[in-house]
């Protein structure tokens, strides 16, 4: 099949790279000129396990091509795949706009029967106002479809999700385009949950918004936890031996949702409920839950420090998640930011990272080493739960350190750091009396 996937941030390059490696003619567009230009060459936007290599191989098959020409690009596609990662703002709020009008750019060059197939999170009801743009924007005749199918992406193992995926929704206007979805995700599955486009719309929506309440509602139990004496890995582990919710359930204890992928959702709901007059109290206070859950850190930092101007803090991890490179809605970049306005020294350490954007690097020091980022440190916090942490000698990094205190929301390092004999360990859902 030949394919357009447009938007080639994460989502975008992930898609591209994997369809074009189940033997499809792929070309990836965007209107980035530069981030065209390095993919081109075979480098991604940012850095997921095995997406490099993946990208080199399509350019290198032929099946695989970048351009910034939308005419060039959407010319005979029998799909027309709408991948752009949706910007959040501050309040997890997401741009739609942003997205619609740069798929509305796509209209007058795209060809008679091409589906337009959207991935990027939106609310429900986008898929059938591009369609109505598209129909008020003159169609001169062009029959196109559109549909939506929710996307699957998971950072650090965005690949994989791609390729062996659970199942895929696909949400279409008319049954007569599932021969063209059957066709492109054939290389990967045959599991597809078919759907009108609202509903699919509505599963990524509720799916997010599902486990964003989860994670809230563990984190609130784990809170209770640190108060009363009970350990809420304990808990967890009652709670996901109970058959109605099962050991895969987003009950870990731990740091709050970041990123935006999963509040944006939650957002999406509740303006929903304001827009058609119906009251969401659960949807609404989980985000409100959340963003309280984000101060955990800095409100034990406080409580056993008593002040942070003047110290220095250490922090291990400031992307997102592990396996990635993007420090965007990074909680671990929140925490430093706040450091450094409470007076705080910041001296941080990140496996992915080699240089700060120069609004951090002003007053954050980067450390090559994980241990050296603890010298002279009056706290240690585990932000991000890189695999590499738990390699480094717990010994040498309290041994820097002049006061032994480590805050690891996810007892990523219980066994190692955690278990160093006069260490202050902290952890969300374990209280310290």
């Amino acid at each position: 099949m030949k394919i357009c996937v447009l938007g080639l941030w994460h989502l975008g390059t992930v898609t591209a790279a994997c369809l074009a490696s189940g033997g499809h003619d792929v070309t990836g567009l965007d209107f980035d000129e530069a981030g065209v230009a390095r993919l081109s060459t075979g480098q991604p936007p940012l850095f997921e396990p095995g997406l490099e290599d993946l990208v080199k191989a399509g350019l290198a098959s032929g099946r695989l091509r970048f351009t910034t020409d939308i005419a060039i690009a959407v010319n005979g596609a029998d799909i027309v795949w709408v991948a752009d990662d949706t910007p959040v703002d501050d309040d997890d709020r997401g741009d739609v706009e942003y997205v619609v009008a740069r798929t509305a750019r796509l209209f007058p060059h795209l060809t008679d029967a091409t589906l337009v197939l959207t991935s990027a999170q939106v609310p429900v009801g986008t898929t059938r106002r591009l369609e109505q743009l598209f129909a008020a924007g003159g169609s001169r005749g062009r029959s196109v479809q559109f549909g939506y199918s929710p996307e699957n992406l998971r950072l650090g193992k965005a690949i994989e999700s791609f390729t062996r995926p659970d199942r895929v929704v696909v949400g279409l206007g008319s049954e007569s385009d599932r021969a063209k979805v059957t066709e492109a995700l054939g290389p990967f599955t045959g599991h597809i949950e078919w759907m009108s486009v609202e509903s699919a719309e509505m599963t990524k929506h509720a799916l997010n918004a599902f486990l964003a309440t989860s994670v809230t509602f563990i984190n609130e139990i784990a809170a209770l936890c640190e108060q009363v004496g009970a350990d809420a890995t304990e808990v967890e582990r009652g709670l996901k031996s109970e058959v109605r919710i099962g050991p895969r359930a987003y009950l870990s204890p731990g740091g709050a949702i970041a990123g935006g992928t999963l509040a944006r959702d939650v957002v999406f709901l509740s303006q929903l409920g304001r827009t058609h007059g119906v009251t969401t109290h659960l949807l609404s206070s989980v985000k409100a839950s959340n963003d309280a859950h984000r101060q955990w850190a800095e409100r034990r930092l406080m409580e056993t420090l008593g002040d942070v101007s003047g110290r220095t803090i250490a922090v291990w991890g400031l992307t997102y998640k592990p396996g990635t490179d993007t420090l965007r809605r990074s909680s671990a970049v929140e925490l430093c930011r706040w450091l450094h306005a409470h007076g705080a020294v910041v001296r941080a350490h990140d496996p992915a990272v080699t240089q700060l954007p120069p609004d951090l690097a002003a007053w954050m020091r980067l450390t090559d080493a994980a241990a050296a980022a603890s010298e002279g440190a009056s706290a240690l916090v585990v932000a991000t739960p890189w695999p590499d942490y738990r390699l480094v000698s717990a010994a040498d990094v309290v041994s820097r350190m002049t006061r032994r205190l480590v805050l690891d929301a996810n007892r990523f390092l219980a066994e190692t750091i955690g278990r160093t004999p006069g260490v202050e360990y902290l952890s969300v859902g374990k209280g310290t009396r």
